[in-house]
């Protein structure tokens, strides 16, 4: 995969490009080491200081970065026996989901996720993630077998949105959202949730319904995308930067708000600067969680399922601010 830089990463690209310089320069002037290990700390101090202090757009930047490892790469590196299963035996397959039973360190599970392609051919071929209704039942069907079996259901969320097109329309898209949510609710399985990437409105909340909800530490979750908002508020995307930070949709605003059970941390600099580790990451929480939810009865877990979505926010009608 060709080394993609944003902009935000351009002076440490360069300082480490003249770290390269320097290596490679060090076995005929050795007298180079100390510059070296210098500029060495100094990268290792300035990386720390901006990926720590990244804004929201900067976060849904490297959400939505084209190396960042995608669902599938997740599952090959989690699981084992992954068995992909195909159809909503209604219309047709959906290769924006992908899901199948698989082994969690040999117990199984239903993992369940949007996948987006890397290329041209691929995200046409994958919708660009963006699911159409049948990808929806096609979910809602295979979490419906890891109810027969009772197992538990994994779901990775990286999606913009759900296929807003005519023909998305024609198969009822509203109403295979819908559907979903009200099913998940009904789930005596432990569900657990996990935005990897992109987080965006329905289309993520399809199959986002969890006894527990994580996040990435770099994904973003929110009702709608940052430019689709700029174009409402503003009638301009332009104003797509500040739509980010209005719409607190970042890790840390989730937790804050009570939206989001965890984070789950990443390689500096992003997921994709290291698969493997941004997987080990991922399946040290994943496991964790799926830990905390063993042992609780099926009725309880439909149940808190229901009260964690119930409660996240409240409406009371005439309430005014002390001070007003």
């Amino acid at each position: 995969m060709a080394d993609i830089v944003l902009d935000f990463e351009r002076p440490i690209e360069q300082m480490v490009a003249r770290q390269e310089e320097l290596e490679q320069s060090l076995s005929c002037h050795p007298e180079l080491a100390d510059e070296l290990n210098g500029l060495k700390q100094r990268i290792n101090e300035i990386k720390a200081a901006v990926y720590s202090n990244l804004t929201p757009w900067q976060r849904v930047q490297l959400a939505r970065h084209p190396n960042r490892p995608y669902a599938l790469d997740y599952i090959e590196r989690i699981f084992t026996d992954f068995m992909e299963f195909h159809g909503d035996r209604r219309y047709a397959d959906d290769p924006a989901i992908v899901g199948g039973f698989a082994r969690l360190n040999d117990k199984p599970v239903m993992v369940i996720g949007t996948q987006k392609g890397r290329n041209t051919k691929e995200n046409v071929f994958r919708n660009f993630g963006c699911p159409h209704p049948e990808g929806y039942r096609k979910a809602m069907r295979l979490m419906q077998l890891a109810e027969l079996a009772h197992v538990p259901v994994v779901t990775l969320i990286d999606t913009p949105g759900a296929f807003p097109g005519v023909a998305s329309e024609e198969r009822h898209i509203g109403e295979a959202i819908a559907v979903n949510l009200r099913d998940m609710f009904a789930l005596t399985v432990p569900v657990v949730c996990i935005v990897i990437g992109e987080g965006g409105s329905g289309g993520a909340l399809g199959i986002g319904v969890g006894n527990k909800v994580l996040i990435m530490e770099n994904a973003y979750y929110s009702v709608i995308t940052p430019e689709g908002c700029a174009a409402i508020l503003w009638k301009d995307r332009a104003y797509s930067e500040k739509a980010a930070e209005a719409l607190n949709l970042t890790a840390k605003d989730l937790t804050k708000l009570g939206l989001v059970d965890g984070t789950i941390p990443e390689p500096l600099g992003g997921a994709h600067k290291d698969y493997d580790e941004a997987a080990a990451l991922l399946k040290k929480s994943l496991l964790e969680t799926l830990d905390s939810l063993n042992g609780i009865s099926p009725e309880e877990l439909k149940k808190s399922r229901y009260e964690r979505f119930r409660n996240i926010a409240f409406y009371s009608e005439g309430a005014v601010k002390k001070d007003e």
